[in-house]
Order: C-alpha cells, then sequence, then structure tokens
C-alpha cells in the first residue's frame, strides 16, 4: 500500500502558510502550497490520493467555496481564526472531513491529517476500476492494476489470436478457468462451444467415455449412443481443469487423439475428425510431475505449445482492495444491500493475510464481510501475532488507536523486509518511502536489514 501522505495546503497568508507547511514537513507528510484556491483546484482532481487543508477566509475563492467544489471523496480540513459553532455545522453539512480553529496545537492538525490520509487511501484502494482507455474488456474480466495482472492480459491478448494450445499453470482459486474463458472468448473460436471439464471430478472408469463418448451397448448401461466432450468441443476450445490428475494409463489415448486431431467413440471403429483447441490447467508443475514419472512428459510437450502463469494474490498485494471491493459491490446488488465502509485496520488486515486460496478465498471473504461486516477469521490483531511470519509479537492486544496503528505499521514493515530478504531498495519502492523516513521507521521500532537477509 502507498504510505506516502499527500497534503495540499491553502492560505493567503504567507507567514501562516510557510509555518503549516514547516509542521507538515516535519511530520514526513509531502505538501503542495497555494495563496489562493483557484491554483489549488487545478492538481486536486477527483484522483488527488491525499487530503486538502484549507483557510476559511480568503479573497476570490474561500475555503467554504472550494469545499463545495472538490470531489466529495477527498477530505477537506477547514482552518478559520474566526469560527464558531454555525460556521463548522455548515463546513460539515458540506462534507468537511473536520474543522479545527487558530490556534490549534500542530500536533492535533498532524494527527487529523493521519487520519484523513488513511480514510483517502482506503476509498481509493477500495474504488470500483476505472474503464481502461484503450477499450480493453479484459481489464473488466480480469481485474488488477498490478505489474503480473497487466502482463497477463496482454499475454491472453497475444495467445486468443493463435491456435495454440495452452498449459494454464496456478494455485486453486487464481481463475484459470476465466483465464481460458477469455482466451476462448477474445478468439476467432469465440462463436463455437467452450467446454469444460474438470479431469479429477470424473471416475477413472468414466474417463474414456466421458471424453470420446460411446455407442449404444459399448458397455453396460450404454442404453444409446453419445457424443463426447471432445466432439462437443468441436470448433471451439475445450478446457481441462487439474489435468495432472488424469490417469497414467488414459493419458496415452488422450496423446494419440491431440496427434492424430480424431477421436473414436468407445465401441465404434469411425474416426471423428476434431478441430478443437485444448486449454489445460494444473496446480502442479508438470515439468517436475514429468521427471518424477507422475506425468507423461510426451503428453506435456503436446498440451504445452504456450503456457500461463497466474500469479497468486499474495504476489499482488495492491490489488487486494481492489478485488474487495468489486466483490462487495457484486454481493451488494445480488443481496440488495448497501456495500459497508472498511477502516484502514481492516485494509492493512486484507493486505497483510496470505490468501491460500487465492481470488476465491477473497470473494468469499468479501461476501461475508458484506453480511457480518467481519472478517471472522482475518484480524488485525491475528496477524500482528504471527511473530513466526512477521517476526513481531506485540505486547498487548489493548491499546489505543494510534498505538494499535503503530503496531500495524511495524507489521507492515517487517512483512516487506522480510519478503524482499532485508533490500532497503525494494521496501522503499513498494511502500513508497523516502530513505530517510524508512531509516527512522525502522530504528523506531527496532527493525534491523541484517534480520531479514
Amino acid at each position: 500500500m502507498n504510505s506516502t501522505l499527500h497534503t495540499i495546503i491553502i492560505d493567503d497568508d504567507p507567514h501562516a502558510l510557510e509555518s503549516l507547511e514547516q509542521w507538515l514537513f516535519l511530520a514526513d507528510i509531502q505538501v503542495q502550497a497555494f495563496t489562493n484556491a483557484r491554483d489549488a483546484l487545478a492538481v486536486i482532481n477527483a484522483d488527488f490520493p491525499g487530503v486538502v487543508i484549507s483557510d476559511i477566509r480568503m479573497p476570490g475563492m474561500d475555503g467554504m467555496d472550494l469545499l463545495r467544489t472538490v470531489d466529495k471523496r477527498i477530505p477537506v480540513i477547514l482552518i478559520t481564526g474566526h469560527g464558531g459553532i454555525a460556521q463548522a455545522v455548515e463546513a460539515m453539512k458540506l462534507g468537511a472531513y473536520d474543522f479545527i480553529e487558530k490556534p490549534y496545537k500542530p500536533d492535533r492538525l498532524v494527527d487529523m491529517v493521519h487520519r484523513a490520509c488513511e480514510q483517502r487511501r482506503v476509498s481509493l484502494a477500495l474504488a470500483p476500476q476505472q474503464p481502461n482507455a484503450d477499450g480493453d474488456a479484459l481489464a473488466n474480466v480480469l481485474i488488477g492494476q498490478s505489474d503480473a495482472m497487466q502482463h497477463l492480459r496482454q499475454q491472453i491478448h497475444s495467445l486468443a489470436r493463435v491456435n495454440a494450445d495452452v498449459i494454464v499453470f496456478g494455485e486453486t482459486g487464481t481463475g484459470k478457468e476465466k483465464v481460458a474463458r477469455s482466451l476462448h472468448d477474445l478468439s476467432i473460436r469465440r462463436d463455437h462451444p467452450f467446454v469444460a471439464i474438470n479431469v479429477a471430478a470424473v471416475p477413472e472408469n468414466l474417463l474414456e467415455s466421458e471424453l470420446f463418448g460411446h455407442e449404444a451397448g459399448s458397455f453396460t448401461g450404454a442404453v444409446k449412443s453419445q457424443a463426447g466432450i471432445l466432439e462437443s468441443a468441436n470448433k471451439g476450445t475445450l478446457f481441462l481443469d487439474e489435468i495432472e490428475s488424469m490417469p497414467m494409463s488414459f493419458q496415452i489415448k488422450l496423446l494419440r487423439v491431440l496427434q492424430e486431431r480424431e477421436v473414436t467413440r468407445v465401441g465404434s471403429r469411425k474416426s471423428t475428425p476434431l478441430n478443437v483447441r485444448i486449454i489445460s490447467a494444473t496446480k502442479e508443475d508438470l515439468r517436475k510431475a514429468a521427471t518424477a514419472g507422475h506425468f507423461r512428459e510426451d503428453l506435456y510437450y503436446r498440451l504445452m505449445v504456450a503456457d500461463i502463469h497466474l500469479p497468486p494474490l499474495r504476489e499482488r498485494p495492491g490489488d487486494i482492495p481492489l478485488l474487495f471491493g468489486h466483490f462487495m459491490r457484486e454481493a451488494g446488488t445480488a443481496n440488495d444491500l448497501p456495500v459497508p465502509d472498511l477502516s484502514y485496520e481492516d485494509l492493512v488486515a486484507l493486505e497483510l493475510h496470505d490468501w491460500p486460496g487465492n481470488v476465491r478465498e477473497l470473494r468469499h471473504t468479501a461476501e461475508r464481510y458484506l453480511l457480518t461486516h467481519s472478517f471472522n477469521d482475518i484480524s488485525v490483531q491475528e496477524l500482528l501475532q504471527l511473530g513466526s511470519t512477521n517476526r513481531l509479537a506485540p505486547s498487548s492486544e489493548e491499546g489505543s488507536l494510534s498505538a494499535r496503528l503503530e503496531q500495524v505499521e511495524k507489521a507492515l514493515l517487517s512483512a516487506e523486509l522480510a519478503h524482499h530478504k532485508g533490500s532497503i531498495k525494494e521496501v522503499m519502492e513498494v511502500l513508497d518511502l523516502p530513505r530517510r523516513t524508512l531509516n527512522q521507521k525502522m530504528q523506531k521500532y527496532g527493525l534491523r536489514r541484517e534480520d531479514f537477509v
């Protein structure tokens, strides 16, 4: 998660502006300063990732006018030396995040900025993904803005244009069938069948009949002829999920069909020509399985004209809030329920969780959160107690919000240092932290680079 705090400050008094800018800078908050509101509006767009702090009484556009103009999702903190209850109430009705009167304690304003930035991060992270500028509909199917997902979508577009068979590698729940369906929908076969079968779900004695079909009387119970799945997928795409579970005895039969591109039903001598694209999916490394003798090497090379590797969710944590928000909105629409707000702590908990079930687990968690407003088995305190994973054990489960957020920050820093094996440069890039700020935070929490190498 991007942890840089962005703030725009506006005050027509240059001395007050300079003083506020210095206080925020010392608090490691990135600042852009303006002496009038109209100039500031040029950089406050709907995607602005931070907070606006503005004096109320200014010539031209004042703070209240500014508040009416900026995107309502951007937190605006108003400062005035002439305030009162009536003005504060009006500001809050207009959507101000908070209202503070001069003179104020700088530390109070800094805390206010921290909380407002956390709220802004949550709203940005959970916001719906904008339609792709180049009209790429695939971005609405395979959701994510990480480099891994952008590369995946480019790879699918490239492979969809050819008829090569493909193996899709990925852990459980990463969306292998969705990738296969996307390859089909973007191909010249899109107007023909897409047929999916989970190989592991078919009993071994029925696998040949299911895939190849059978003639009436070919075995007990075969009262009429039936086309197999391969014939049903002719001119289209056949998706073979969990291909690694296919019995060795059947693999040679499938290999022959793929080599000859024709299929013979059980109990028949007549072959039917096949024009079908095979997309296989596996959660195992088939090359290693072939070396170990668990999968035919010749079948592996026949199936793997091209391959696609799906990243697990834990390797693209920046996509987690985006997906979680998408799944909550889907579930909210389906159940006619309002989508609840998430706290910053909730967001950190989502990103720190390992997600062994990947996108499927995330979807179920989002649906559960919509109904119960609880993660149940995913919580900040649980994550903070994972000393073996985060190299951290909190001193107490209680404490103020500030203390608990410090624990979360320490857990996040520890997790990233562990993941990147102590590489300061990589942690700086991932968390978008200046070197000085990262060093200060590591010193504050007693984190040493050498402990993570």
